[in-house]
């Protein structure tokens, strides 16, 4: 029997390869340059509300609420600079600065991207410093928070 596609591997998704890109909001112009160890709150909820119909005993309706989003956690961060301190003190003196974060998967060679989650118009809401010891030699980030207005997905090649 013939098969009329070709055999195609699929390999799933890795979580121990991903950048992150912090961006100025609606612009390419970069906020913030670091890498971090941990990326955690990538998430959409939605709760569904539920609707009895009268004599219907037997079935729901239920319809989408509005939509939630989460809190975006990188931890264990290295950075050569102060962008992120940076990003915060402007944002404590003009609350309206908010910059884009995308979180870039990569396939296991390191290199060929697999996917993007973009959470538009982040505002930090935590910054915290690490634990100090004489042996790093970085600027280092213990923990960032971003909470996002919203969050797509972007595959590679933008389709």
């Amino acid at each position: 029997m013939d098969n009329p596609r070709p055999e195609t591997v699929v390999y799933p998704f890795t979580a121990f390869n991903f950048a992150v890109e912090i961006n100025r909001a609606g612009s390419a112009e970069r906020m913030a340059a670091a890498s971090f160890a941990e990326c955690d709150g990538l998430e959409i909820t939605m709760e569904a509300k539920t609707i009895r119909e009268g004599g219907a005993n037997g079935q729901l309706v239920r319809l989408a609420s509005p939509v939630s989003y989460g809190t975006l956690t990188l931890k264990r961060g290295m950075t050569a600079n102060f962008d992120l301190w940076e990003w915060v003190e402007q944002t404590v003196e003009d609350p309206r600065v908010r910059a884009d974060c995308e979180v870039v998967i990569f396939a296991a060679d390191g290199s060929t991207e697999r996917v993007r989650f973009v959470a538009a118009r982040c505002l930090p809401v935590k910054l915290k410093a690490p634990a100090l010891n004489a042996k790093d030699g970085m600027v280092a980030v213990e923990e960032l928070q971003l909470a996002y207005e919203t969050l797509s997905l972007k595959p590679p090649g933008g389709r």
